[in-house]
């Protein structure tokens, strides 16, 4: 995959190199000190071709690392490694520095023996090289099980996982977080929708569980049969179209191809189980009628009205809204329902913070904007209203339906398991034309 490795301080001085391949000579590094490091000019690309040489870098605070190669390889798997090496390194000691690195040389070398083989990146898991590689960088002594063990772990499958966890509470603990993204027209029509969501779980789980977990998208809804007949008042909506998803490496594949189930084992603690994203049927949890009044050239009226259109018994909470206000503004004043309001010049926008409201709501804000006459002809072109928020749940309307854990060699079944599930909607970007 890659030719060479060279981590370097801001001087463009060598702290680390490792050379894989004979087509990397030392003139390499010198061609990455003088055309990248000390270039005249910013260097924005992350790769730079010099000499038929590719140069893939990245840079954390002052110390830069530069993958080499003289080969056609793939560029995001070049940058996924250093990625996954800085997050390795930094695991081990932390913030990524020039003392740090020199301090811890022969652990970096030690680390690079097991996670490069001849250019090719074999493990970068944290858990696994935690196991066999001490913070010291001093290798500790293991029995044969344990070293067959960690034999297993590089090798097996089951890489994200070692054996032998055990808990006293079994508990899995299951986080739904979704941004939704909106354009909507002064009239209220909507220009562009999406919802951005992932599901966060937490894994306390004793021995090597296998999990079942289920959603209602409707490709899983149409493979069991089911018909959408359900009452959308009782259970949110029966099925949700997801555009695309992507899982995490415990997944297995073969099995949602093949059956729509969402399989795995789980690595124990936090990981992100998959990503996803819905562009139909976004229940909008809020909308912004916004009525704005210009008075020739010195005054300006704004009223905004803000419902709340989810179910009465929720509250939405952390509410901000950011109205625009043009750049000769001299004075404002504010009359606000609900909440605080307050003119910040800085930000030339009024930001209005409620804590919660509940749904079914309504609230507005009045403004009378002074302003200063300018000689610009220019008309102000109004940027659009922006809005963060927090809900108590998915405005896709997706559901987790089921969540099975089954475990064949400890004894205890899915009943046993105490299993928690959170919805979260947040704001991404939330904008209201006026």
């Amino acid at each position: 995959m890659i030719g060479g490795l060279f981590i370097y301080n801001h001087k463009g001085e060598v702290l680390i190199s490792r050379v894989f391949r004979d087509d990397i000579g030392r003139n390499a590094v010198d061609a990455f000190r003088v055309n990248v490091i000390h270039a005249r000019q910013q260097v924005r690309s992350p790769v730079t071709n010099i000499a038929r040489t590719s140069f893939f870098h990245i840079k954390r605070g002052n110390i830069w690392f530069a993958a080499v190669t003289k080969q056609n390889v793939n560029a995001a798997m070049v940058f996924e490694f250093l990625l996954k090496m800085v997050e390795v390194m930094q695991s081990y000691f932390g913030k990524i520095s020039e003392d740090n690195i020199k301090n811890n040389f022969v652990l970096i070398y030690e680390l690079l023996d097991e996670i490069l083989d001849f250019g090719y990146a074999q493990n970068t898991d944290v858990g696994i090289l935690k196991t066999f590689i001490t913070q010291q960088g001093i290798k500790g002594t293991q029995s044969k099980e344990e070293q067959a063990q960690i034999t297993s772990q590089v090798t097996g499958q089951i890489a994200h996982r070692r054996e032998g966890i055990k808990y006293r509470r079994n508990e899995l603990f299951v986080d739904v977080l979704e941004y939704v993204n909106l354009l909507m027209s002064p009239q209220g029509q909507i220009l562009s929708a999406h919802v951005a969501g992932k599901v966060v779980m937490k894994s306390y789980l004793s021995g090597m569980p296998e999990c079942k977990f289920g959603i209602n998208d409707k490709i899983q809804m149409d493979s069991k049969g089911k018909t959408t007949t359900e009452d959308p008042s009782r259970s949110g909506k029966a099925s949700i179209a997801i555009d695309d998803c992507q899982f995490h490496q415990c997944v297995k594949l073969s099995k949602f191809e093949s059956e729509h189930s969402i399989s795995f084992i789980p690595p124990d603690g936090e990981f992100e189980l998959m990503r996803y994203r819905t562009t139909k049927d976004i229940s909008l949890p809020f909308r912004i009628i916004p009525l704005v009044r210009e008075f020739e050239r010195t005054k300006m009226e704004v009223k905004i009205v803000l419902k709340s259109t989810f179910k009465p018994s929720l509250l939405a909470q952390k509410i901000e809204v950011r109205i625009p206000t043009p750049l000769n503004t001299s004075g404002v004043q504010l009359i606000c329902m609900k909440g605080k309001a307050k003119y910040k010049s800085s930000e030339n926008a009024i930001v209005w913070k409620i804590k919660r409201m509940g749904g079914m709501k309504e609230s507005q804000i009045s403004a009378e904007i002074e302003l200063l006459q300018t000689n610009d002809k220019k008309k102000w072109t109004r940027p659009p209203i922006s809005m963060n928020f927090e809900v108590p749940f998915a405005p896709s309307g997706l559901k987790v339906r089921y969540l099975k854990v089954f475990e064949s060699k400890i004894n205890y079944s899915d009943q046993d398991v105490i299993k928690w599930v959170r919805y979260i909607g947040r704001s991404g970007l939330y904008e209201t034309r006026c």
